[in-house]
């Protein structure tokens, strides 16, 4: 299924303001929460060069990635919960290695402390507030039209005139070594 997301973008933290217009292929596989974790790390990661990979249909991809013309992965961002021999290659890859995170990061980081995962304390994490996901999967359609701002951590999404406000927090995947 397609999806259509437009986006007014407005990312007081990073600076970085757009208007998006996203068409956004749904695998048979993906539930509603990581489509919409998708499409909030598109939008909330925004920078020249990013892109959606084939992700799901294509188990070498992560869910978005920049690359450099010479096809260098500069930056790899997967949703979920992704293995950790898996964010272990990614790291060796890109110099920028980011979690999505829309169900339970503290399992992902416990999973990930028990194996060695390549530079896994400049691993950032971001936690996506299960509510925030439900309130908008409450509203999710085929075409969607979203006022999306983030400022001091804070997100805010309007949708069809109602406000959804949820705090963003990001971690590293594992402390410093001391």
């Amino acid at each position: 299924m397609l999806h259509r997301f437009e986006i007014a973008l407005a990312d007081v933290d990073r600076g970085v303001y757009a208007d998006l217009d996203l068409r956004v292929a749904r695998h048979p596989s993906e539930d509603e929460p990581y489509l919409l974790t998708r499409v909030l790390a598109f939008a909330l990661e925004h920078k020249d060069g990013l892109a959606f990979s084939k992700g799901l249909a294509e188990a070498d991809e992560p869910a978005l990635w920049v690359k450099a013309p010479d096809g260098r992965v500069l930056e790899w961002i997967e949703v979920g919960a992704p293995a950790p021999d898996r964010l272990h290659r990614a790291a060796k890859l890109a110099g920028r290695v980011v979690v999505w995170c829309h169900r339970r990061p503290d399992l992902l980081q416990q999973k990930c402390a028990k194996e060695k995962v390549h530079k896994a304390e400049a691993i950032t994490v971001v936690k996506v507030p299960g509510e925030l996901l439900d309130a908008l999967q409450r509203r999710l359609d085929r075409n969607n039209k979203w006022d999306l701002s983030r400022c001091e951590g804070r997100v805010t999404v309007v949708v069809g005139g109602e406000a959804i406000e949820a705090a963003i927090e990001t971690m590293p995947l594992s402390p410093a070594p001391e």
